[in-house]
C-alpha cells in the first residue's frame, strides 16, 4: 500500500489541477479554481518530498533550497508587479519553464544512471526520444518567451520583424531538429549532437516569434504556455514522475485549446500560429498614416450624452489597464444605472495583452459578472445602443479589419462599436494601437474623441454627472 501511495497522491493532485482549470474557465469560479490549483501543487510537492525521504537528508535540503530559491523572488515579484505588467510577467515565467526543461534534459543526458534510464549500451531509446523532445520544445519555449517578453514590455518593437526567406530557414531548422533527434536515437548519443539540438531549437524559438506583431501577441502567450506544458510532459516520462506528466499534459492541451479558440476569434489559422510569423506579410504592406480631422469632446459633453442615453455598452481595452481606470469605470457605470441607463460590458477575446486580461481587471473592480459579455454574445447589440463607450480599446474596434486587406488585422472579428448611435472614445492621443494601425473609427461622424488619461477622464465624466 505504501508503494502505491505516491501514485494515488499524484492522481489526486491531477484531479485538483483539472478542477483548477475548470474553475479558471469562468470569472465567477476563478478564485476557487486558483485554490484547487494551489492545493494540488502542494500535494504534488509534498508527495515528491515523501518519495525522497528514503534518500540522504542532503537531497531534501537541495529540494527545499530549490523551492526557497524560486519562492522568495516569486513572492517579491508577485507583490510588486502591476496588472499592466502581467502579460510580460507570464511570458517571463514561460521562459523559465522552458529553461527548466532544457536543464533537466541535459542533466538526464549527462547522468542517465542517476535517473534510472541508463543501460549497458548507453541510454534507453525511449528515454532519448523523451529527452530530445523535452530539450527541443523547452528551448523553443525559452527563446520564444524571451522575445514575447521583450515585445510586451516595450523593450522591443511590437511591429513584425520580417527576416528574408524566414519560412525557408524555419523549415530547414525543423528538418535539422528531426535529423539530430534521429542521430541521437540511433547510437550517436554524443553531447555534441545534443548540444547542436539545443542550439538549433533555441534559434528556432527566436525565429518563430520575432516576426509576430503585437496584435497577435495574446495568441503567442497561450501557445507558448502550451509548449511549456508539452516540454514538461515529455520530461515527466524521463523522470518517471506521474505528476509532471499529468500537469504537463493538462497545461499543453489547455493551452492549445485556448490558442485554437483565440485563433478562431481572430480569424487566424491555427497551423500558422504553430509555424510562427502569421500576419507578418500584410503588416509589412501597411501604408503611411494620413492626418485627418476628428470630432473632439469634453467630459461635460460625454456626461450629457450618457445621462440621456437608454443603453450604454462599455468596451474596455489596454488603455484602461495602463491608467488603472477600472474602478473609476465601475463608479461611472453605477452612476448611469442609478439614472436608469442600461449598462453592459463588451470584451474582445484578445483585448489587452493576454487572454482574459480585461475580465481580470473588471473582476478586480467588482463589476457584476452578468454585465460582462464576450464578442459573439454582444456584438449585435451595438445597433440598439445609444452609446458605445470605448476606453482604450484600439485594434479590436478598428473597422479596417473588415475593409483594408493590407492591414495586419484584416479578417480579425472586431467589436462593431461603429454601429452605435454615438461612439465616445477615450485615448491619450491619435497614436496607433499595438498593431501599428490607424483606427478608422476615429474619423467616423458618430465618433467623439475624449483625449486624456483614461482614469482622469472617466472621473471627470462621473463628476460632471452629479
Amino acid at each position: 500500500m505504501a508503494h502505491d501511495l505516491p501514485a494515488l497522491l499524484y492522481v489526486a493532485a491531477g484531479i485538483l489541477f483539472i478542477l483548477a482549470l475548470r474553475g479558471l474557465s469562468s470569472p465567477e469560479t476563478a478564485r476557487s479554481g486558483n485554490r484547487f490549483g494551489v492545493i494540488g501543487m502542494g500535494v504534488a510537492v509534498l508527495t515528491t518530498l515523501f518519495i525522497l525521504q528514503r534518500h540522504h537528508l542532503g537531497v531534501w535540503a537541495m529540494v527545499i533550497g530549490g523551492v526557497a530559491l524560486g519562492a522568495v523572488p516569486g513572492a517579491y515579484i508577485a507583490r510588486r508587479v502591476q496588472m499592466t505588467q502581467m502579460p510580460e510577467l507570464v511570458a517571463a515565467f514561460h521562459s523559465l519553464v522552458g529553461l527548466a526543461a532544457v536543464l533537466i534534459a541535459w542533466a538526464a543526458f549527462l547522468a542517465p544512471q542517476a535517473f534510472g534510464i541508463g543501460e549497458p549500451g548507453g541510454i534507453k531509446m525511449a528515454s532519448v526520444l523523451e529527452m530530445s523532445l523535452g530539450v527541443a520544445i523547452g528551448a523553443i519555449t525559452f527563446t520564444g518567451s524571451i522575445i514575447a517578453f521583450l515585445k510586451l514590455s516595450g523593450r522591443m518593437s511590437g511591429k513584425p520583424i520580417l527576416l528574408p526567406a524566414r519560412h525557408v530557414i524555419n523549415i530547414a531548422l525543423g528538418f535539422v531538429l528531426v535529423l539530430l533527434i534521429g542521430m541521437l536515437m540511433f547510437d550517436v548519443q554524443s553531447p555534441i549532437v545534443f548540444f547542436l539540438l539545443t542550439l538549433v531549437a533555441l534559434a528556432l524559438g527566436f525565429l518563430l516569434i520575432i516576426p509576430i506583431g503585437g496584435a497577435d501577441m495574446p495568441v503567442v502567450i497561450s501557445m507558448l504556455n502550451s509548449y511549456s506544458g508539452w516540454a514538461a510532459a515529455a520530461l515527466g516520462f524521463t523522470l518517471h514522475n506521474m505528476a509532471l506528466i499529468i500537469t504537463g499534459a493538462l497545461v499543453g492541451s489547455s493551452g492549445a485549446i485556448l490558442s485554437y479558440i483565440m485563433c478562431k476569434g481572430m480569424n487566424r489559422s491555427f497551423i500558422s500560429v504553430i509555424l510562427g510569423g502569421f500576419g507578418g506579410e500584410v503588416a509589412a504592406a501597411a501604408g503611411a498614416i494620413e492626418q485627418r480631422p476628428v470630432k473632439q469632446g469634453s467630459a461635460d459633453d460625454a456626461a450629457f450624452i450618457m445621462k440621456n442615453a437608454g443603453k450604454v455598452i462599455v468596451v474596455p481595452g489596454y488603455g484602461m489597464a495602463v491608467a488603472q481606470a477600472q474602478h473609476a469605470l465601475k463608479e461611472l457605470a453605477d452612476t448611469l444605472k442609478k439614472n436608469g441607463v442600461e449598462v453592459k460590458y463588451a470584451i474582445h477575446p484578445v483585448a489587452g495583452r493576454m487572454p482574459g486580461h480585461m475580465n481580470v481587471l473588471l473582476a478586480e473592480a467588482q463589476v457584476p459578472y452578468d454585465e460582462v459579455f464576450e464578442l459573439e454574445d454582444v456584438n449585435n447589440e451595438f445597433r440598439t445602443a445609444d452609446v458605445a463607450f470605448v476606453i482604450g480599446a484600439n485594434d479590436v474596434t478598428n473597422p479596417a479589419a473588415k475593409t483594408d486587406k493590407t492591414s495586419p488585422i484584416y479578417g480579425m472579428p472586431i467589436l462593431d462599436v461603429e454601429n452605435a448611435k454615438t461612439v465616445l472614445f477615450i485615448k491619450r492621443s491619435m497614436a496607433s494601437g499595438y498593431a501599428g494601425v490607424e483606427n478608422e473609427l476615429f474619423f467616423r461622424p458618430n465618433t467623439m474623441m475624449l483625449f486624456g488619461d483614461a482614469k482622469k477622464m472617466t472621473e471627470e465624466i462621473v463628476k460632471a454627472m452629479h
